[in-house]
């Protein structure tokens, strides 16, 4: 069973698209022969659309392009290239670096939210994913089914009718409830004097859309566009080919065949038995090894604990679990030691004797005068580093996980720390349509689990909590404080942030990191969107 619909396309259409694309048919294509400017500007629409790209490429850009030289061009049959240099220095010498000069921009579509964050686990990746806030869900694919990931093999197992038709109602709640929740933000957020009737529906749409994405599962698909180079992907693919999720092997495959299209050389390696082949067999290794010895140690832990209740009357929570006491100490030593001519060691020891005043007159003359959140100081602020332990709905997880110059490490998805209700949910009225949509889908998870331990997250709504850590050092956790804490950003991962800042200065006693970050926002937005809805209406009316 081909678990992914396939689009259709006219005649013409198909004539066009052969030029641009390495497949019609297929959910994963590279794209070739078009502008870096074009590509990238595809896949930042791409991220607010509900089309594919092949049709939002048709509907929206092919008529501002000049596409008569490019008759000729058939993309989907691949490239042939003249590989003799790169094999013999890739090959023969194993230069890596030589794999970092080519690379693609590959549409991954019709990916579960649970692939997703298996294809934008690497740091050295671009990355732009479907986003919950500007989709509505209650949209069906061409093949008439609504938009989650169908296993073949669970579906049929004795269990697939089961799966699909409890998937199908937690998308047909979604959806009832959407309408509601949309016609009473409209009633609750008036229109203000001065806002268009499309600024002020944007907002009131994101809004409604945000309240209710924690109903959808895990399992529900999005579109992820991806620029990496060679040995990027690489890296990804040798780590998709052993990973224990199915969606994940098979979708591999599919993203081997097409980058072979276009940079075939960097990645010959890939599933070669006595190379990549070895590497996967290396990591499925250490991770069932692993996973028996932390079985056998640590089964009581391993077990679901009851230290989060399920339901809404558990709590979201970050802590704290680890920072340096000497951490302001040693950023600001490194901000002198390159401006001297002695060793960092004999620097740090001059600054610990240095006053709170004199400490701080350095740190914020590094730090400067940040006329916005992009103007971040230097390396100096990665001296020292803060370890959080998280807790939050899996939504703001999906957010948070972008952050890829950090590192986080999270635990598999399931029901047992509950999950959230929102405000807008309770204040409209709407509070026991949710829950029943959740119970629901906690009742497949705990069904799915045992036979399917792997496709059981799919299950999983949204709202539902996970655990994961966070570690970063001051000058990412400036930038993802500011970033997320800003007033259009989603309300749960606001919190996060907002507490992140307190306890780096309140627990870790870092006041002058703190102070440093001075574009962390602690207001409280009823719509969350409306003035950045308002600023890109400004843009568009100035053009």
């Amino acid at each position: 069973m081909f678990p992914y619909a396939v689009e259709s396309f006219s005649a013409e259409e198909s004539d066009i698209l052969r030029r641009y694309f390495t497949n019609l048919d297929q959910p994963v294509f590279a794209l070739v022969n078009l502008p870096e400017v074009v590509k990238g500007a595809l896949f930042a629409r791409y991220s607010r659309s509900p089309k594919s790209l092949r049709r939002l490429f048709l509907d929206e850009f092919v008529g501002e392009l000049d596409i008569s030289g490019d008759a000729s061009v058939d993309a989907t049959v691949g490239l042939k290239r003249a590989e003799d240099l790169y094999e013999k220095v890739f090959l023969e010498y194993g230069d890596d670096s030589v794999a970092q000069l080519g690379g693609v921009h590959l549409a991954c579509e019709q990916a579960s939210n649970v692939l997703t964050k298996v294809l934008e686990w690497g740091r050295l990746m671009a990355y732009l994913e479907q986003s919950t806030r500007y989709i509505a869900y209650n949209q069906r694919l061409s093949t008439g089914h609504y938009r989650y990931f169908r296993d073949p093999v669970l579906l049929d197992s004795p269990l697939g009718a089961r799966y699909v038709g409890d998937m199908d109602r937690m998308f047909d709640s979604y959806g009832e409830l959407l309408g509601h929740a949309q016609a009473w933000l409209t009633t609750r957020h008036p229109r203000q004097s001065g806002d268009s009737d499309f600024v002020h529906r944007q907002a009131v749409r994101a809004k409604g859309l945000d309240a209710l994405r924690g109903l959808l599962p895990a399992g529900s698909l999005s579109n992820v566009g991806i620029y990496g180079t060679g040995q990027s992907y690489e890296m990804l693919l040798v780590r998709m080919r052993s990973h224990p999720l199915p969606e994940a092997r098979a979708y591999a495959d599919m993203m081997l065949e097409e980058l072979r299209k276009v940079i075939p050389s960097f990645l010959q390696r890939v599933d070669r038995a006595d190379r990549g082949g070895v590497w996967s067999e290396y990591l499925l290794s250490t991770r069932e090894a692993t996973g028996r010895l932390v079985g056998e140690l640590f089964a009581d832990l391993v077990a679901p604990g009851d230290d989060h209740p399920a339901g809404p009357s558990g709590q979201a929570s970050v802590d704290l679990l680890d920072f340096d006491p000497e951490g302001e100490d040693k950023v600001v030593a490194a901000i002198v030691a390159p401006r001297t001519s002695r060793p960092e060691a004999a620097v740090l020891e001059r600054v610990r004797r240095l006053g709170a005043d004199e400490k701080r007159s350095i740190l914020l003359a590094y730090a400067g005068e940040r006329a916005n959140r992009r103007h971040r100081p230097g390396r100096a602020f990665e001296r020292t580093d803060y370890r959080f332990d998280v807790v939050t709905d899996y939504g703001a997880f999906r957010d948070l996980q972008r952050h890829r110059m950090l590192t986080m490490d999270w635990q598999p998805l399931g029901a047992a720390l509950g999950y959230d209700v929102p405000e807008v949910v309770e204040e409209a009225g709407l509070t026991d349509g949710y829950v029943a949509s959740l119970e629901r889908s906690r009742d497949l998870y705990e069904a799915l689990a045992s036979g399917f331990p792997e496709q059981a997250p799919y299950a999983v709504a949204l709202a539902y909590r996970i655990r994961y850590t966070m570690q970063m050092n001051a000058r990412e956790a400036m930038h993802l404080v500011e970033l997320r804490s800003g007033p259009q950003g989603h309300p749960s991962y606001r919190w996060v942030a907002q507490e992140m800042h307190r306890q780096i200065a309140e627990r870790a006693g870092h006041h002058l990191l703190a102070e440093a970050m001075s574009h962390v926002d602690y207001g409280a937005e009823d719509l969350e969107r409306l003035e950045s809805e308002r600023r890109a209406e400004q843009r568009r009316n100035s053009l």
